[in-house]
Order: structure tokens, then sequence, then C-alpha cells
């Protein structure tokens, strides 16, 4: 009986692998891509029904989602971090056919998400009060932040997990799999949202406990699937490494995505500050803003995660004209959509404005500020793209470098710059003026990389090979 479950999990090992190495590149990117496009637009969208729902609470409630936002940043950090960092890890050693290895990198970065949402959840329920004021809750906005708070937080450690087990599942070319566990938790988020907080009166904090029941849900679907074995990597308790060179092969290859999205957390506080200048209503403006271009964002981001197995498989397995060919393609599509969101959104904004919060103020500052950001919409897509290639190739030191730019080197001066020059406007322009100066700088690394693909013989490979205990 061993024996047959063996050779039946070694022949789902050796169909994927030929899956991933040999189908054509444009069908494999958009069969993977769709999935985890749907995946991030209804995560999206559930964040958005918070913010909308919320906003029918008055500005402060809607205030308090923006600020408490920080929080979900930062749980997405590390979760990315474990999450993308496991799963281009796993990509690759999956090119490579060494299995076991990556069952051992998956079972490791679960355990090292679900103990650090532990310590996140005791730590900032501890000190609630001061970390509300700290991410920039106004004495208004902190009770409203603090019944939304205490029950994200109580939900980091499935949040994290969660985006363990999706990476785990995506970076192995099951993104249905993984769509299937987000989409379903997004869609009972939207659902709970109303009959929690008007139906059942609970105010902010039933946004927020409808987050942490979806969380719950997706947590446990995801989960499922691997319990069904319908992932080719496996979990297991005696997979967990103690070996502190797995979880520095994990933190070190995720370490782009902790500074993406770490810094993401650290400019949220910055401009809930700078934006908390004018008063609770350019905060409330701003946080709606902040998840509509999430939206919009979340589609390049989508086609950039499906492309990324495809990168990992492919440079594992030395099949460097596939790399090149996955890049082209993804850059192109993620170009040509990015341009059409931003034209589209940049006439829509007062009605998406006015849709989202009922406050005039808050809706005009929004608007000049959404506007702002679809300019810089087509220029996102070159970031994105460096950032996943060197990021899925193991090219770890080079994408976390770039990864900080948008939201560190940029945007944190910018913040605290602009609207000493240009007031209101100086705020709502950063992000834009960031998101451009971050694909400058990002473009010659990218020239660089398709050079070298273009000239690298596949039988010489030029990377030292991942070596894990």
């Amino acid at each position: 009986m061993m024996y047959q479950e063996g050779m039946k999990k070694l022949d789902q090992q050796k169909k994927q692998f030929e899956k991933m190495t040999t189908e054509k590149v444009p069908g494999l990117i958009v069969s993977l891509g769709i999935p985890t496009i749907i995946s991030m637009l209804v995560t999206s969208v559930y964040n958005m029904a918070d913010t909308y729902f919320v906003s029918k609470l008055g500005t402060a409630s809607s205030a308090a989602v923006g600020v408490v936002f920080s929080i979900m940043a930062i749980i997405q950090a590390v979760g990315f971090t474990l999450g993308m960092g496991s799963g281009s890890v796993i990509s690759r050693l999956l090119g490579e056919q060494k299995n076991e290895e990556a069952n051992r990198v998956a079972s490791s970065g679960l355990f090292a998400a679900l103990l650090f949402g532990v310590v996140l959840t005791v730590f900032g329920l501890v000190f609630l009060n001061p970390l509300m004021k700290l991410l920039g809750a106004s004495e208004s906005i902190l009770p409203h932040a603090r019944a939304y708070g205490k029950y994200i937080l109580l939900g980091a450690p499935i949040m994290a997990s969660s985006f363990v087990l999706n990476n785990v599942l995506r970076s192995q070319g099951k993104a249905k799999l993984a769509m299937i566990g987000l989409t379903t938790g997004g869609i009972l988020n939207i659902l709970l949202d109303p009959l929690f907080i008007f139906t059942f009166q609970w105010g902010t904090a039933g946004a927020a406990i409808a987050t942490l029941a979806s969380q719950c849900v997706s947590f446990l679907i995801l989960l499922s699937m691997f319990l069904r074995k319908k992932s080719v990597v496996h979990l297991s308790v005696k997979n967990i490494s103690a070996k502190s060179s797995v979880y520095f092969a994990i933190i070190k290859t995720g370490l782009p995505s902790f500074c993406r999205q770490g810094l993401a957390s650290i400019s949220t506080v910055a401009l809930n500050h700078s934006a908390g200048f004018y008063g609770d209503y350019a905060i409330a403006g701003m946080s709606i803003v902040s998840k509509i271009f999430m939206m919009l964002f979340s589609v390049s981001l989508g086609i950039g995660q499906g492309y990324q197995p495809v990168a990992g498989y492919n440079y594992g397995a030395k099949k460097f004209d596939r790399v090149k060919h996955a890049i082209w393609f993804t850059f192109t599509v993620g170009l040509m959509l990015m341009t059409f969101f931003g034209v589209l959104m940049f006439f829509l904004a007062p009605q998406v404005m006015n849709w989202f919060i009922e406050d005039s103020q808050a809706a005009e500052f929004g608007t000049r500020a959404l506007r702002w950001q679809c300019c810089s919409l087509p220029f996102i897509t070159v970031g994105v793209m460096c950032n996943m290639t060197f990021q899925s190739i193991g090219k770890c030191w080079t994408a976390t470098f770039l990864s900080s730019a948008r939201q560190g080197y940029f945007f944190l001066p910018l913040i605290f710059l602009l609207p000493m020059f240009f007031g209101e406007t100086g705020v709502q322009m950063t992000q834009a003026c960031s998101d451009i100066l971050t694909s400058l700088l990002c473009l010659p690394f990218g020239i660089r990389f398709m050079r070298f693909l273009s000239k690298e013989d596949a039988s010489v490979p030029r990377q030292e090979e991942l070596k894990l205990p």
C-alpha cells in the first residue's frame, strides 16, 4: 500500500514537472495568472467592502479602517515573506526534482508563520491603545480603531499561515486550488459585513469579525488541499526543520516581500500622519484611495504571481529561453492592462470616491489623489516584473534592493518633503511620484538580466545550485 502511494506521488510530481517545463509559456502563464488575479481581486474587493460598509458609520470609522490597515500590512509582510520565500525556493527545488527538500521547506514555512502570528497577537493585544495611537489614530478615531484592530490581531496566526499555504500551492502550479480557498473566504466576508455591522449592530467591530471569520474559512479550505493530497508538496510535522539554514533560505528569498510589505505598513503610518495634518477627512480619503489603488495594483501582482512559478521552475531546470519568453509575455500583458485601468479610473475617479464615502471633503481630497495615482499605473509594471523575476530565480539581494524602492527610498522622503512645498497636493501626488521613480530605477536591472538570458548557455549554469540541508 505504501509502495503504491509512493509511486502515485512520484507520478504526480513528474506530470507537474513536465507541465511546467514543456507547455507553451503564454498558455501556462494565463492558466496560472487568471486564478491568481481572481484571488487577489476578491481579496481587494472584500478589503474594500469593509471600507464601504464602515464608511456608512461615519468619517471617523472609515479613517479607523485605514489606521488598522497598517497592522494588516505587517501581517501580510511576514505572511508574504514566509509564503513567497517558501514558494520561490519550492519552485526551484521542484524544477531540480528535489521533492523531499521541497516538503521540508513548506512544512517549516507554515510552522514559522503560525509562531509569528501568535507572538503578534499577544503583543498587539497587550499594547493595543499605544499601538493604535502610534499608527496614526486621533482621539476621535481611537475607539473605532481599537474595536476593529483587536479582532484583526486575533486573526494574525490564521492570516499569516493562509499566505504561506496559498503561496506553496501557487509555487507548484496549483493556482486554481489556491483561488478556491481565497475567493470562498473573500465572498463570505462580503456577505457577513452588512450582517454583522448593521443587522447585529456590532458597528466597526462587526467588519473586523467578518474578516476574521472569512480568514478562518480560507485557512481551513487551503489546509484541506494538502490533507486531501491535492498538492504535489506535502505538509507534515516531522518535516519541520530544526536547522536554521532552512529558515534562513526561506527568509532570505522572501526578504523582498518583507521589505515591500513592511515598508508599505510604515508608509501607511507616515501617510496617515501627513494627511492627518489636514483633518480626519484627509485620512479617510487617502484610506479609500489606497484600497482602490490596491485593487488595480492586484491585477498586476496577480499576473506576476502567475508568472513566478513558471520562471522558478524553468530557471531551476536551466531552460533560460522559456524564462525570457515568460518575462516578455507577462510584461506586455501587464503594461496593456495597467494602461487601460489607469485611463478608465482617471475619468471615473469622482464617481468612485462618492460611491465609497458621503463626506464631500473626503471624496474631493481622494479624487485628486486617485487621479495622480492613475497617471503612474503603467509604470508599476516595470517594478513588479523586476521584483518578481529576481525573487523567483533566487537573486535575493537584488530583489530586496529593488523592492525597497517604492515605499522606502522614494515614498518615505517624499511624503514629508512634497507637502512642505505643495501642501495637500504633495500628499496626493507622493505615491505616483514614487512609482515613476521606482520604474526608472528598476529598468537598467531588467535590461541587464534580459541580456544575460540571451547569452546564457542552458547547459552551463552561472548561479550556484540551491543548497538546503
